[in-house]
């Protein structure tokens, strides 16, 4: 299956619509506009995040660049050999992933970093033809619960079989692929110690073994 990222003329959800409109006027000089995956199709790992920060990829057009989930996440990627370059929060850095994709549930910055389960539902349209899209795909890393539940709804799992928690590993026969879990790479996780960056390589540490 061909699978085509949402671009700016996108208008499935009439909140995020206006907010990008908003902060076209507020910051003319951001990507303001659905963030594209960044990685190749024919990866074997497919990484979900929640949604692009606002001064994050909102700003660059490249998931969890120059934000600081991604600087947790871009260089553990690199110790386990996932990408190469420098990472410098620039789109056009250099930096490159490796037989990683990086997405996100939902791919407009959302008000105060939250989104609604219409807004999750209305871009699963893309998830679901992306994940079809990615012939040697083998692993898929939920990045909290909304992703998690986002991947799980949109393949047609029921949840409560399913339970989030960090590092878990699911087995989604139906597709012949492996869900795992973890707590997201955000600043507030790392700051309150719901996640270290020792609980994140062990993680990727995990990803890698299935592999």
């Amino acid at each position: 299956m061909a699978f085509r990222a949402p671009d700016n003329t996108c208008d499935k959800c009439p909140r995020l619509l206006q907010f990008r409109a908003e902060n076209s006027k507020k910051f003319p000089t951001y990507f303001n506009a659905p963030v594209p995956p960044f990685g190749e199709l024919n990866a074997e790992v497919l990484i979900v995040g929640l949604a692009p920060g606002l001064n994050g990829a909102n700003q660059t057009g490249r998931p969890f660049t120059n934000d600081y989930a991604g600087d947790v996440l871009y260089p553990m990627l690199q110790k386990y050999g996932f990408a190469e370059g420098v990472y410098a929060k620039r789109a056009n850095d250099g930096f490159r992933l490796i037989d990683v994709r990086v997405t996100n549930s939902v791919r407009c910055v959302p008000p105060q970093n939250k989104v609604t389960g219409a807004e999750i539902k209305a871009c699963g349209s893309y998830l679901v033809q992306e994940i079809a899209a990615m012939p040697k795909l083998k692993v898929i890393l939920a990045l909290g619960s909304v992703a998690h539940n986002a991947v799980l709804g949109v393949l047609g799992y029921k949840k409560a079989a399913f339970k989030f928690a960090h590092n878990a590993e699911h087995c989604l026969a139906k597709h012949n692929l492996y869900l795992v879990n973890s707590y997201h790479t955000s600043r507030y996780n790392i700051n309150t110690g719901v996640l270290t960056p020792q609980m994140f390589e062990d993680v990727i540490r995990h990803i890698r073994a299935l592999l």
